[in-house]
């Protein structure tokens, strides 16, 4: 991928920038308390195990509350420490929930010129040097971003200087909008949802690939769907007979697709990430594999389901 060093798992930090997330049980995540200072703490802690884990390559967006301004301390505090590693964000969306896990509306979606101009230098701002890669953040067809001239004059600007440009899709439809991005052919990479149960985006993201595309796989584990905290029967007997976790085991499947370059981790927990990490190392046998098909899920009724999810 041209956005430099990177790791097969990376950490994303939606669910440890802000109080309220959409994974399932995050409430139990921070015990220390969701203030700003306890939640950066708790922040800098998953930083550290992950990087210790290997992790090189972190993914954060506006709209995940603070999580740009932790992930720049602890660059700032750790700098001398690190080596190469990469740093994606996204522009699009705007938090709004003003730290309250009961907004009623969390963020907002505006895709325009001006939210791009407004955040890519808020996040440069926090992020500097390091900000390597900058994402649309969940483009759709039905958005019209990838057919605003302004807004894909600005994104082949910042290419042209040395930033390396993505997108990030959502949805039942998020091949059909993959298949637009490869036709315009100037993004350096693609991130989309693919997990055991909804796998629709997996011809056009190996399209993607075998088109030089850099694939980032969000959303693994279903946002909590695909771990202990909700049990999947199936998955838990295919994990007892592995000798792993749930997680561990949905990580895997993914990591096992040859077009996927790098698998986010969600954790917003140094066990839960320790946990995740372990994925690295299991090998599933072609038996389980079939096994876990039996999990795929119809798109449109995994979107809906997946819209239900309370920000707890």
């Amino acid at each position: 991928m041209r956005i430099g060093t990177v790791s097969r798992i990376g950490l994303g930090l939606a669910a440890l920038g802000r109080p309220g997330y959409i994974n399932v049980g995050h409430a139990a995540d921070f015990p220390e308390g969701t203030d700003v200072e306890s939640m950066q703490r708790h922040a800098l802690a998953v930083l550290d195990a992950a990087y210790a884990g290997g992790i090189r390559y972190f993914d954060a967006a506006r709209s995940y509350g603070m999580a740009e301004a932790f992930l720049g301390s602890w660059l700032k505090l750790r700098g001398a420490e690190l080596e190469d590693l990469t740093v994606g964000s996204k522009w699009g969306y705007t938090y709004t929930a003003d730290w309250r896990i009961d907004a009623p509306v969390q963020e907002v979606k505006d895709l325009s010129v001006q939210t791009l101009r407004r955040q890519i230098a808020e996040s440069r701002a926090l992020l500097g040097p390091h900000l390597r890669l900058y994402q649309i953040h969940s483009a759709t067809l039905e958005s019209g971003v990838l057919e605003d001239p302004e807004v894909l004059e600005e994104l082949r600007a910042f290419r042209a200087g040395g930033l390396s440009i993505g997108l990030t899709v959502t949805g039942p439809k998020q091949a059909e909008t993959i298949e637009r991005a490869l036709e315009l052919g100037m993004f350096d990479t693609v991130q989309a949802t693919w997990n055991l149960l909804d796998r629709s985006a997996g011809s056009a993201l190996a399209a993607a690939h075998d088109a030089g595309v850099g694939v980032i796989v969000k959303e693994a584990l279903a946002n909590g769907r695909l771990t202990a905290r909700a049990p999947v029967p199936l998955l838990a007997e295919v994990a007892r007979g592995a000798g792993v976790t749930p997680d561990a085991v949905a990580l895997a499947a993914v990591l096992r697709q040859g077009w996927a370059d790098v698998v986010l981790s969600g954790a917003a927990t140094v066990p839960d990430l320790e946990s995740n990490l372990t994925a690295l190392d299991v090998e599933l046998d072609p038996e389980q594999l079939q096994r876990l098909d039996a999990l795929a899920e119809d798109p449109s009724a995994y979107w809906e389901e997946r819209g239900a999810l309370p920000w707890n």
